[in-house]
């Protein structure tokens, strides 16, 4: 069989900022990428939303450009599979039309109702029941949200939909979520199904119609529609795979599970994912009701879950910092320019001279607590600091929110396996792994989301029996030997995640102060100067 007969799977993952279509071979071969920025509006309330048309359009362009450098694309494609941003609200209405633009996981807007329900005597059975802890991302609590201020947008709508989910709906006609998603929020981690206590306590039963049908797409893949197939280029029922939310399908590409050989993973994104595969018999329920529960494409396997809402942001904001100042004596850069300088910042600065909490996002934290209010802020600044601390001092910031992560979680893991772009740098791994205080392993696979949803449409179609034969073959094989921490190095952060988690509890009623309303109309001409 020559190269241009063999099979092809596309893996789409439409994340925050890019939206992805990767061809992988059924031997799990990286045949072709192609991508293309998503755009998302931020507002001075702390909405944060994308246009769901233009997010259908840029899926369609990227699969487009694949075709582009692939040749006979379309005859090869055996099967489609869909991942995408996890949580937020896409709401569709009639002949499939959105109705408005999509509250992203990142919207803020649902944090005093989160603080009513927080505040509710059925929220330990909720999260009992979920898993997972309540926080402003999550689709119950927008709908609760929109249920309490912006009824109108649920009378109008017919499904209540996540990214992934309203372009599966595109590819082929049918409304549908997976069970990550639906018992995420709405059910039990331990039946994969809706449950109607959760709804009940969510203050959702009068909107409950809006919950789709759940599909596993790892069972069961529906034919590319005619109008996808005009408007991809793609051959009409070629079978789609609804995938896993993007956060497991990424885990299961990066080897968070491996043939009998449960592992962690940690995926350093927009977000920091942290996460333990584990039997659901198994799953450990915290007392401050946080974390998250999402099932894996494995029999009675659940990821169990903490998430600091921003990592790379971090970086991305120091960086930005650097770019203002330069452009501002009349140079210009942006803030990616000065990536191949981290480097040198990092080797510039020493460990542990600064505390960082990365709470750069205006969502404020989710894991390990949950807090609207959190912010970031660097502790420890003197004159004798220089802007390589600041740099370093984020970095390591990264490190010790995963390792308070992993603790909420129980006994540190012995082998987490690395993803995301910015793992690909050796200090910041030595650094993670440090900090963290535990052995860490570099997955080889570059699209991890889009190879864990791929994997699941190759199962779908029978190119493999199981997952675990999949696993074999895809993940294993790409796995980097395991990196141990510098000793000298770990005691010295473990010190410091001390001091760090001291001074996260002692800010809350800081945080709290300055998320006050600003008294004076110029502090809130100010701040929205600054948002612009």
């Amino acid at each position: 069989m020559t190269l241009l007969q063999e099979p092809l799977i596309i893996g789409i993952d439409s994340g925050t900022s890019i939206v992805k279509a990767v061809a992988f071979d059924l031997t799990g071969e990286q045949v072709g990428v192609a991508s293309r920025l998503n755009h998302y509006e931020l507002a001075g309330d702390g909405a944060a939303t994308q246009s769901m048309g233009q997010s259908w359009a840029d899926c369609v362009a990227t699969l487009r450009a694949l075709a582009e450098q692939i040749p006979d694309l379309a005859r090869r494609t055996t099967a489609v599979s869909v991942t995408g941003q996890g949580d937020g609200t896409w709401l569709v209405g009639r002949d499939n039309a959105p109705i408005g633009d999509a509250w992203l996981w990142l919207d803020a807007r649902a944090a005093g109702t989160v603080r009513t329900l927080r505040g509710s005597p059925a929220e330990r059975a909720r999260y009992v029941a979920t898993g997972t802890g309540l926080s402003t991302c999550q689709q119950g609590a927008q709908l609760a949200h929109m249920l309490r201020t912006a009824p109108d947008l649920l009378e109008k709508a017919e499904v209540a939909l996540h990214c992934k989910d309203w372009l599966f709906l595109n590819l082929t006609g049918v409304r549908a979520t997976d069970p990550s998603e639906a018992s995420l929020t709405f059910g039990d981690f331990r039946t994969r199904c809706y449950d109607d206590f959760v709804i009940d306590a969510l203050g959702l039963r009068s909107v409950n119609r809006l919950l789709p049908p759940i599909v596993d797409g790892a069972a069961q893949t529906f034919p590319l529609s005619a109008a996808a197939a005009t408007a991809t280029g793609l051959l009409q029922g070629t079978p789609v795979s609804l995938g896993f939310m993007d956060i497991v399908s990424t885990g299961l590409g990066a080897g968070v599970y491996t043939r009998g050989q449960p592992a962690a993973c940690t995926v350093t994104g927009s977000t920091g994912i942290h996460m333990k595969a584990v039997h659901f018999s198994e799953f450990l329920l915290n007392d401050s009701n946080t974390g998250y529960a999402i099932v894996l494409p494995v029999p009675d396997l659940v990821a169990q879950i903490q998430s600091n809402m921003a990592a790379t942001l971090n970086i991305d904001w120091v960086l930005s910092l650097a770019a203002e100042i330069a452009n501002g004596a009349g140079a210009s850069f942006r803030a990616s320019d000065f990536v191949p300088r981290i480097e040198g910042w990092l080797q510039a600065s020493q460990p542990a001279r600064l505390l960082y909490h990365p709470y750069i996002s205006e969502a404020g934290e989710r894991g390990p607590f949950i807090n609207a209010a959190a912010r970031a802020s660097f502790i420890g600044l003197s004159q004798n600091h220089h802007f390589a601390d600041l740099v370093r001092a984020v970095i390591e910031g990264l490190g010790l929110a995963a390792r308070d992560c992993y603790t909420a979680m129980g006994t540190i893991p012995a082998d987490i396996r690395l993803s995301g772009g910015a793992t690909r740098s050796g200090s910041l791994r030595e650094i993670l792994s440090a900090a963290i205080g535990a052995p860490v392993r570099l997955s080889g696979r570059a699209e991890a989301g889009a190879a864990g949803s791929a994997m699941m449409a190759a199962v779908a179609i029978g190119a493999f029996a199981s997952m675990d034969d999949c696993l074999d073959v895809w993940v294993t094989p790409r796995l980097g030997a395991l990196e141990h921490p510098d000793p000298a190095l770990t005691a010295t952060y473990a010190a410091h995640f001390e001091t760090y988690q001291r001074a996260r509890v002692g800010l809350e009623p800081v945080w709290d102060a300055l998320s006050a309303p600003f008294p004076h109309p110029n502090d809130r001409w100010h701040h929205e100067r600054l948002r612009a």
